[in-house]
């Protein structure tokens, strides 16, 4: 009866775009533009700049909080 009852593990994957908010470092950053990078031994990674000012670097993967922008 292994498994029964379960639907097994879903992960949420999320396109971030500009003017999209994300909680990085405890406070909270509005997206201007994003790109793909890759690493030094080839994994990917998404290059993030900061309306506030300053770019980060999320490897593929990684978790992101976001915010949904209320219209």
């Amino acid at each position: 009866m292994r498994g029964e009852g379960r639907t097994g593990a879903t992960k949420l994957a999320a396109l971030v775009g500009p003017g999209d908010r994300i909680g990085y470092e405890g406070v909270w950053r509005t997206v201007k533009a994003t790109a793909t990078d890759m690493g030094a031994l080839g994994g990917l990674f998404v290059r993030v700049t900061w309306e506030e000012g300053g770019t980060e670097r999320f490897r593929a993967g990684d978790e992101l909080l976001t915010e949904r922008v209320s219209s």
